[in-house]
């Protein structure tokens, strides 16, 4: 269960969210960029409230994350052109590739390991995705590749860590791949700022939240709970298996 203190701050960051998907499509633009730098703080803080110190690997790297994400937010606004859009492109790389450290220790209760289906699922849209963005990058094609590539192993790596960490890595899959339609096919995709930032916006917080019920699953010595079926059942009252062997409910 939450502390009050964490609720209180996840209700905020909810509120904020809200807030700022509505000013993406009523502006004034100013508003919009102000509310959008302040939900990751929001989000760390909240992170914060509800994990102990000293805070394992996995909640360590996922405020890495955040961190990296609220610079992919903030530092383009400071800059114009290519560059911005470089720097944002840059930063959210560093937070992927910090999730994707973050949720490495779940591999084997991932669909990497539990479901062909879902991984061949997940290696389609990567691959389609990357297909329609590649001909319109230019000299941005490599970026484009990498960056897909840590997009789509974080995503998949979030399915090992709580099913909720499992669509809150889809709904990034999806916000990040709306952005790079947009930028590089060609299509002119209706509603896309909301549409980006409402995904962005709940995928963070599954993300978080999936992070926070996994923390509260760890070994007492701080170490991952086992991917055996049997130990991580006990490590978790509420759960009868270890990590997601099918879709998310």
């Amino acid at each position: 269960m939450l502390n009050p203190r964490a609720r209180a701050v996840l209700t905020a960051y909810g509120v904020l969210g809200v807030v700022q998907v509505v000013a993406q499509a009523t502006g004034p633009g100013w508003f919009a960029g102000l509310t959008q730098v302040l939900l990751m703080p929001v989000l760390a803080l909240a992170l914060l409230a509800r994990t102990a110190s000293p805070r394992s690997r996995l909640v360590t790297l996922s405020l890495a994350a955040l961190g990296g994400s609220w610079l992919g937010d903030t530092g383009p606004r400071l800059l114009d052109g290519d560059l911005a859009f470089l720097t944002m492109v840059g930063c959210f790389l560093v937070a992927q590739v910090c999730y994707i450290a973050a949720f490495r220790p779940y591999l084997a209760q991932s669909v990497v390991r539990r479901s062909r289906a879902w991984l061949t699922a997940y290696g389609v849209v990567v691959v389609g995705l990357v297909a329609v963005c590649l001909p319109g990058a230019g000299v941005l094609a490599p970026a484009v590749l990498v960056y897909g590539l840590c997009l789509g192993t974080m995503a998949v790596l979030a399915t090992g860590v709580d099913r909720l960490a499992w669509v809150g890595g889809a709904f990034f899959l999806v916000s990040d791949g709306l952005i790079a339609i947009d930028a590089f096919s060609g299509l002119d995709l209706p509603a896309h700022d909301v549409s980006v930032m409402a995904t962005y916006v709940v995928a963070q917080l599954l993300l978080v939240l999936g992070v926070i019920r996994r923390d509260e699953r760890r070994a007492p010595d701080g170490s991952p709970a086992s991917s055996g079926r049997g130990s991580s059942a006990s490590a978790d009252p509420r759960r009868t298996t270890p990590g997601p062997a099918g879709p998310p409910p």
